[in-house]
């Protein structure tokens, strides 16, 4: 199969709904002749009817990314799905969660922002070791964050937890460059998921992208930003590391 991501293989994590930003990355992957991978957590019969839809069914491997035994036998079980000469060309890390007091700023409790961070944040290292040993020759990890830049209504210890997303994914870049492993990251705009869901307000977040997005901005359309990622996962940015697209219609740069 023909196609800028041909004859590599992905692991996609976060995939729970077809209007998931990692559904469609995992959807245009496979278009551009990838072999992919899913992880779900919680639901798992859920990710597996929805990698029914995509284009090619995909395997599914349990993960929980806060528990180092699943982290531990990632690699593992990676490798039963794939059989013998397994390995990774790029990992997308989609993977982000925030206890209800994570979004207020003045009133969140520390155990509720150590989890936004754990799962959000740390998450992102946690998942790029534990697929090291399958990207012996390098390869590509994309993670998704959400503008850390400034201050947004009603995000809260999640814009913080995002923040250090960004920060990891630098330190990871600056660390990993010598195995060859780029880390960069998409910075999408919102999207109406069903993660969307659980942040209070989401709406009235939402409308800054009405008004100030110069290209348009459609919330209900993730392709845009799953195509930024499997940009990134392919052979096209060889030198691109540590950095973060913007895949917003332009919303990050204009001011005030």
């Amino acid at each position: 199969m023909s196609g800028i991501l041909a004859g590599k293989r992905i692991l996609v994590t976060g995939v729970l709904t077809e209007g998931s930003i990692a559904f469609h990355a995992a959807k245009v992957a496979q278009e551009e002749g990838a072999e992919v991978i899913l992880t779900g957590f919680g639901r798992l019969s859920l990710v597996e009817r929805i990698a029914k839809r995509l284009p090619k069914p995909a395997p599914v491997i349990e993960l929980d990314v806060t528990n180092p035994e699943h982290l531990d036998g990632l690699a593992d079980r990676i490798r039963e799905h794939q059989g013998e000469g397994a390995g990774l060309d790029g990992v997308v890390h989609s993977i982000a969660f925030g206890p209800q007091g994570a979004f207020n700023f003045l009133e969140g409790s520390w155990e509720d922002v150590s989890t936004a961070v754990h799962v959000s944040a740390y998450s992102l290292k946690a998942l790029t070791m534990a697929c090291l040993p399958l990207m012996p020759r390098g390869g590509s990890v994309v993670g998704l964050t959400f503008d850390a830049q400034v201050a947004w209504p009603k995000y809260d210890w999640m814009g913080v937890a995002k923040a250090a997303l960004e920060s990891t994914s630098r330190y990871l870049a600056r660390d990993l460059g010598a195995r060859n492993v780029r880390c960069n990251l998409v910075s999408a705009g919102p999207i109406k998921s069903m993660a969307a869901k659980s942040i209070p307000g989401f709406e009235e977040l939402a409308d800054v992208w009405n008004h100030r997005a110069p290209i348009g901005w459609d919330l209900s359309d993730p392709e845009p930003a799953g195509r930024g990622v499997v940009g990134l996962l392919s052979d096209f940015f060889p030198k691109t590391t540590g950095e973060i697209v913007h895949v917003d219609g332009g919303v990050h740069m204009m001011g005030a």
